[in-house]
C-alpha cells in the first residue's frame, strides 16, 4: 500500500490535461504495493472479475460462478472459471440472471475448497470488475468466511486496495449515453459479449471495455493519476445521484412520465 506518494498526472482536481501533466503533483492512495504510482496503466498486470451469485446482499448471498481473466504483455494471459457450490437454494430471481441452477452447482466444491486455487489466480495484478463495489464485497465476504484463514492475499482480497471499475469511466466517458451497463457500453464499443452473465465472459467484456477506454485522451496514463481520478469521478457521480434522488420526489409529484424520462437519463447504468 503506498499512501501519500507524489506523483505526475492529473489537475489538483483529478481532471486531466495531456502535455502538461508533467507540471502538476497529486496524492495517490489505494494503489496495490506491486507496482508503482508511475507505472504505467497499459503496462499493468491486471485481474479481471466478475461473480454470478445467489443474490444481491454479501452478508448471506454466497458466490455460484467466479472467473478471473488475466491481462499482462497486452495480451489475455490466463482464463479461470470456477462454478461454486453456495450451500444454500439458488432463488428463481438469482437464475433468471444467470442461468445458474441448483443442478449445476450440487457436484462443485464449495468457495472454501476453491479459495486458494483462486486467490492465486488474483497474485500479482491489480483487480478490475464492472461495478466493482460489488464483486469486491461479495469476494471479501467470501474470504471472511474462511475459517483457516487463507495463505494467499492478492491486491483483490487487500481492503486498502482500490479496484479498477470501468463503470465510473463509463458514466463519465459515456455519460449522454441512455444505459450505462455492461452490455450497452460493450455494444457501443464493438465489444461481444457471447454469453451475457457468465462470469468469464462478463469478466473479459469488463477487461475490453477499459482498454477501449483507457485510450481515450481525457484517461490518465498512470497508474496513481488514473486511480486519483477513477476516486474523484466516484466522488462526482454519487453526489449528482444524491442531488437527483433528493429531487425524485418533487419530479414524480409533477407528472409520473417525466419522472420516468428523468429516471432513465440520470439514473445509474
Amino acid at each position: 500500500m503506498r499512501h501519500g506518494v507524489e506523483l505526475l498526472g492529473c489537475f489538483p482536481t483529478g481532471r486531466h490535461y495531456p502535455g502538461i501533466a508533467h507540471l502538476l503533483r497529486v496524492v495517490a492512495s489505494g494503489l496495490c504495493e506491486e507496482f508503482p504510482s508511475e507505472h504505467a496503466i497499459d503496462g499493468l498486470r491486471i485481474v479481471a472479475i466478475d461473480t454470478e451469485t445467489t443474490g444481491r446482499d454479501p452478508a448471506v448471498d454466497r458466490i455460484v460462478e467466479i472467473a478471473c481473466v488475466v491481462w499482462a504483455n497486452g495480451a489475455v494471459v490466463e482464463r479461470k472459471n470456477w462454478l461454486v457450490n453456495p450451500g444454500r437454494p439458488i432463488p428463481k430471481e438469482a437464475f433468471d440472471v444467470h442461468g445458474i441452477s441448483d443442478d449445476d452447482v450440487r457436484e462443485q466444491p464449495s468457495f472454501a475448497e476453491l479459495a486458494e486455487e483462486v486467490l492465486s489466480t488474483m497474485q500479482g495484478a491489480v483487480p478490475l470488475a464492472y461495478n466493482a463495489d460489488y464483486d469486491r464485497s461479495i469476494l471479501n465476504a467470501e474470504v471472511a468466511r474462511l475459517s483457516g484463514g487463507t495463505v494467499n492475499n492478492p491486491p483483490a482480497a487487500r481492503r486498502n486496495v482500490d479496484w479498477i471499475d470501468p463503470l465510473v469511466w463509463a458514466r463519465e466517458l459515456h455519460k449522454y449515453e441512455k444505459s450505462k451497463a455492461l452490455g450497452e457500453v460493450s455494444q457501443r464499443l464493438g465489444i461481444e459479449i457471447p454469453q451475457a452473465h457468465r462470469a468469464e465472459h462478463d469478466a473479459e467484456a469488463a477487461l475490453r471495455v477499459m482498454l477501449a477506454f483507457a485510450s481515450d485522451p481525457r484517461v490518465p496514463r498512470t497508474y496513481g493519476a488514473f486511480m486519483q481520478e477513477q476516486r474523484r469521478l466516484a466522488r462526482q457521480h454519487e453526489e449528482e445521484r444524491r442531488l437527483w434522488r433528493s429531487r425524485a420526489p418533487a419530479a414524480a409529484a409533477s407528472t409520473a412520465p417525466a419522472a420516468a424520462s428523468l429516471r432513465d437519463a440520470e439514473a445509474p447504468g
